[in-house]
């Protein structure tokens, strides 16, 4: 399985960004999906997932409200709508996919299978 993202700019504080992230290799309907993004020096954090049915995701509370995750099971592909961007959401932002349970949605060790990152940057 491969995971392509793409979708990272350079934006201003308050814009929109849409990230995607392409699968390949493997039907990836039956695997939650998420995104995740690190900064230098920092761990990677969650972001936001979604079930394999779409019907339950999951938000970091740092973005709920501002970013909204989709998937497209027929494409194999997964996106992250983000608004009122702000300079803190700067970041590198991976996706990932994986058999988390709902309960371990927001945890990297429920992803098996990782994309390589695209860079998302919010200028003030």
């Amino acid at each position: 399985v491969q995971l392509q993202a793409s979708g990272g700019g350079l934006v201003q504080a308050e814009d929109s960004l849409r990230l995607t992230c392409a699968a390949s290799g493997r039907n990836l309907r039956n695997y939650v999906m998420s995104w995740f993004r690190q900064t230098p020096g920092k761990e990677r954090e969650f972001v936001a997932a979604i079930k394999g049915t779409g019907g339950e995701t999951r938000y970091a509370d740092s973005i709920k409200g501002r970013f909204t995750i989709s998937r497209d099971n027929a494409k194999n592909m997964v996106s992250l709508q983000m608004h009122s961007l702000k300079p803190e959401d700067t970041a590198v932002y991976y996706c990932a996919a994986g058999t988390a349970i709902s309960s371990s949605m927001s945890r990297q060790q429920s992803y098996n299978y990782w994309g390589q990152g695209t860079l998302v940057t919010v200028s003030s």
